[in-house]
Formats: structure tokens, C-alpha cells, sequence
């Protein structure tokens, strides 16, 4: 059985170093961080504790190997080489995915098949099968990634992607991913005891992300991951790991969290969220518009994703919106405000250039992270 593995967890573009901080503050420091992952050395027991507590990672793998290769044969002996039976049971199910950019080797489907085929050599030979492989049991997903010639190799641990918290029940048209989430909360020195609002909370993720990082609550504690069945993670590690989320939870931590939209219907499915979150009624969800918006107290944090404007017909409505904001938050020098829009006019909308900007992508969409410090920070 292996001790240590290399883990990659990947990260949406711009969101590397925050990734990397969460990996650290796991206690996991031989770090690289690089555009789109991160990569570090840990213990076979950290791939539950790092699907459990990665809040902004997309998934969490393992590098079963990296190496160059510019014909077919290099890929398949290279990867026949690669010690699979560490990782993948007799009776282990393989899917093989691909991609390829910039490579010599750029048919995909070609790849995956020849990734495939070595796999299926490596395993009948150490395991002593003759003929073919069963398949039937625990699910690994084999991933070729070649990028300017260089091949890795991984073993998706996670399933499902890590923003599927298992909480959303419902959402609307354009569904901030969670991951993205609680990295606009991340960004953010936001601490439990300051009051928090998002004026245009649309599904509730933003406020039930703050509500899960104020609680210390692991983002992965209701849900599922495919290594869970692995033959390499004793399922004691498993049991540990989320016994630690257990004790690591603080649930009588008060919140002063307000989720708030214009639409009626979203307001019902942000409430159903939260509850599907286990969150009860800890946030406060309110119907209003963003006009009638008044902070109850001082210090606090908005954060919030509004509606971009992109569609014709919703630009005047949205920019009308942006002002209004504006406008209600110079009346609060105190509170600090972040949001995230495509709208490049958003600063001269609000009526005000940013203390700082972050370029982050919802999506496929390019936007920018507005940052304004409220008094209070130093």
C-alpha cells in the first residue's frame, strides 16, 4: 500500500492561490502551485481530509505519473510503466478522459485508447490474468491530460465536482458555482462575529457559503466521493477525516447573515438550500429590492454577484441598481463591499474606484472582483 502521494487539486483560473492556502492551512506544506492546480505531497490519509475541507478546489487527484511523449508507443509504454497496480484493484472499473492542447499526440479519443490499453497490459500482468479484465468493481477515472507534448496522468478521488455540496435544491438561470462562492467569501477578512449581506442573493450561495466558513463547517460533510470504495484509503482514514469535520464544527457560533432578493421565488429556493445545508434558519432571507437595503449595524461585510446587464433590456434595470447601491453604501463608511460583475462601468456606476480588483472567471465569463475596505480595515 502506498504512504504518500502526489494530489492535485484544480482551481478554477484565478483562483490557484487561495487553493493553495486552504491546502496549507490543512497542514500540508511541499506546495506548488501552478496555473490551474495546485500540487503537494501528503499522506494517502489526506485525500478524504482534502475532499472534505477544500472549499474553492474543483476536485482533488492523484498524479500517477508525468513524463513527455511524441509517438503513440511512448504513451503506451511510458504509461504501461507506471506502477497502476498501486492504485486500481483486480477488479477495478477504469473509464479513461483525455485532453490534449498544443501536442503532437492530438486526437483525444486515439489517446484514451492507447491509455486504456496499457493500463489493461500493466494489470493483467501484475495480477496474473489472462484473458480480460472484469470491471465490476470500485470506480476509478483515469485522466490524460497532454499539454505541449507532456503527458500527466491522474486518478480522480472526488466524484462528482467539489462545488456539488449536495445543499442546492433548486437554483436560477445563472447559478454562482459554490466553489466560486466561498472564494469571493474567502477573499474577503471576514470573521463570524460581523454582521454579512448579499443584496442580490438569487439561490443563496454566496450567504450559505459564509454561514458554512463562519461555523467552520467542511463543505463536503453531506456528500459522497468516489474514493470513499478505494482498496489504497483504509476506510479508517475516512472515518477519521470526518470525524474531524465533526469536532472541527462549531454550530453554536451566532451569525448575522442576511441573503436578500428582489424575486420572490428565489428567496423560497435560497431558503430550501439552506435548510438542505443543515443551516436551519441561521441565515436571514428577506424579499426587497437592493434600494431598500439598510445595514442594522456597522462593520459589516457585502458581498454579493448581481446581475451583470449582459442581455438587452436588463442594462438600464441593472445599472440603475449599481447606483442605488452606491448610493446606500456611501451612507456606510464602515462596511466593507465586494462585487463581482462583468460590467466594466461598475466603478463609475457605483461612484467609486475600487480599493482593489481581482480578475476571476464566473464561468466562462471574464469578470472582475471589486474590493472596497470599509474604515475599519487596517
Amino acid at each position: 500500500m502506498k504512504q504518500t502521494v502526489t494530489l492535485v487539486a484544480t482551481a478554477a483560473m484565478g483562483l490557484e492561490a487561495i487553493v493553495g492556502r486552504e491546502v496549507k492551512a490543512l497542514g500540508y506544506e511541499d506546495i506548488q502551485v501552478e496555473n490551474g492546480r495546485v500540487l503537494f505531497e501528503a499522506p494517502v490519509s489526506a485525500i478524504p481530509r482534502a475532499n472534505l475541507w477544500l472549499r474553492t478546489a474543483d476536485r482533488v487527484k492523484i498524479l500517477i505519473g508525468k513524463f513527455k511523449a511524441y509517438s503513440f508507443d511512448e504513451l503506451f509504454e511510458q504509461t504501461k510503466a507506471l506502477p497502476w497496480e498501486q492504485f486500481i484493484t483486480e477488479e477495478g472499473e477504469f473509464p479513461v478522459t483525455g485532453k490534449s492542447v498544443k501536442s503532437k499526440l492530438y486526437s483525444v479519443p486515439d489517446c484514451q485508447s492507447i491509455v486504456k490499453k496499457a493500463i489493461v497490459e500493466r494489470l493483467k500482468q501484475k495480477y496474473g490474468i489472462a484473458s480480460f479484465l472484469k470491471e465490476t468493481g470500485a470506480f476509478y477515472r483515469v485522466e490524460v491530460a497532454i499539454h505541449k507534448d507532456e503527458v500527466r496522468l491522474t486518478l480522480d478521488t472526488s466524484g462528482s465536482g467539489l462545488h456539488k455540496r449536495g445543499y442546492r435544491v433548486g437554483q436560477g438561470e445563472a447559478p454562482l458555482k459554490e466553489t466560486l462562492a466561498a472564494a469571493l467569501v474567502q477573499v474577503t477578512n471576514w470573521q463570524a462575529d460581523h454582521p454579512f449581506i448579499d443584496p442580490f442573493c438569487g439561490s443563496g450561495t454566496i450567504a450559505i457559503e459564509a454561514a458554512l466558513i463562519g461555523q467552520n463547517i467542511a463543505p463536503g460533510f453531506n456528500r459522497e466521493f468516489a474514493s470513499e470504495n478505494w482498496e489504497m484509503i483504509p476506510r479508517s482514514h475516512w472515518d477519521t477525516a470526518f470525524e474531524e469535520a465533526e469536532d472541527l464544527a462549531n454550530y453554536d457560533q451566532p451569525l448575522e447573515i442576511i441573503g436578500s432578493d428582489i424575486s420572490h421565488d428565489m428567496i423560497s429556493i435560497a431558503k430550501q438550500n439552506a435548510m438542505e445545508a443543515g443551516l436551519g434558519d441561521l441565515v436571514e432571507w428577506k424579499q426587497m429590492q437592493v434600494k431598500d437595503l439598510h445595514p442594522r449595524k456597522d462593520n459589516g461585510y457585502l458581498v454579493s454577484n448581481p446581475p451583470y446587464g449582459e442581455r438587452m433590456g436588463e442594462r438600464e434595470e441593472v445599472e440603475e441598481m449599481y447606483r442605488d447601491l452606491g448610493s446606500i453604501m456611501r451612507d456606510y463608511p464602515s462596511w466593507s463591499v465586494y462585487i463581482l460583475t462583468s460590467n466594466e462601468k461598475f466603478e463609475n456606476l457605483y461612484g467609486k474606484n475600487a480599493t482593489k480588483k481581482r480578475k476571476l472567471f464566473n464561468g466562462f465569463i471574464k469578470t472582475d472582483y471589486y474590493q472596497y475596505f470599509g474604515r475599519h480595515i487596517k
